[in-house]
């Protein structure tokens, strides 16, 4: 089959703003993405901590969408959501996940896989809290993933929310909402380099130790 669409096919970059070898990463991936991620905060990355989130639905059908990284622990890195979304209906039926962060400004990437479970609710709490009120009454209005008759549906469950939380700061934490923790099995970081020659590096778990190994590109 021709290619029907040129134009987009000659869309190409070189990649020449970096190296990654062996020597360079830290023997601990967790560490070694948190000298990644700060260096993208530092770079001005736009939204560096937002994550393409892959769960696997029915029938082994893979799903994926943006989720916002909020806190990386020394087992993993956490995200919270609506338990009852279709992303958290999946994560109940099969706990292995994959994530992908991408920051095109530094031409780099980190691929994660591992298994996912729910931060204890003191966590979920404490984050619910932080939040700006207005996200507060979102999350307690939005039947998240649920199909709705229009717009105004939405906006009439915010207006009544609002009403009932006009005089009081603390909005509840509903328990359809909080956090997951994903504790990853296998990080991979991956610089681009010229003529798509490119560095990746993985780290995979071996029991409660990490073995570093090089792909190619």
């Amino acid at each position: 089959m021709a290619i029907e669409h040129k134009d987009i096919a000659a869309i190409r970059q070189d990649y020449a703003l970096g190296n990654l070898c062996e020597s360079d990463v830290s023997n601990n991936p967790l560490v070694q993405f948190e000298k990644w991620f700060n260096e993208a905060i530092h770079s001005e990355v736009l939204e560096a901590n937002a994550m393409v989130l892959s769960t696997v639905g029915e029938f082994s059908l893979p799903s994926s969408r943006i989720v916002l990284l909020k806190d990386l622990k020394n087992n993993g890195f956490s995200f919270f959501t609506n338990f009852n979304s279709r992303k958290g209906l999946e994560i109940d039926s099969n706990p292995h996940v994959a994530a992908l962060f991408f920051w095109p400004e530094l031409q780099r990437q980190v691929r994660i896989e591992g298994l996912i479970e729910k931060l204890p609710a003191e966590d979920s709490d404490e984050y619910f809290q932080s939040r700006p009120k207005g996200s507060r009454i979102g999350a307690l209005a939005s039947p998240q993933s649920e199909t709705i008759p229009n717009r105004s549906f939405l906006e009439g469950r915010v207006a009544d929310l609002e009403k009932q939380f006009e005089n009081q700061e603390v909005v509840p934490r509903p328990e359809f909402w909080g956090g997951y923790l994903i504790k990853p099995l296998y990080i991979e970081f991956w610089q681009g380099r010229s003529s798509r020659l490119h560095d990746r590096i993985a780290f995979q778990k071996v029991s409660d130790s990490w073995k570093i190994i090089r792909l190619a590109p």
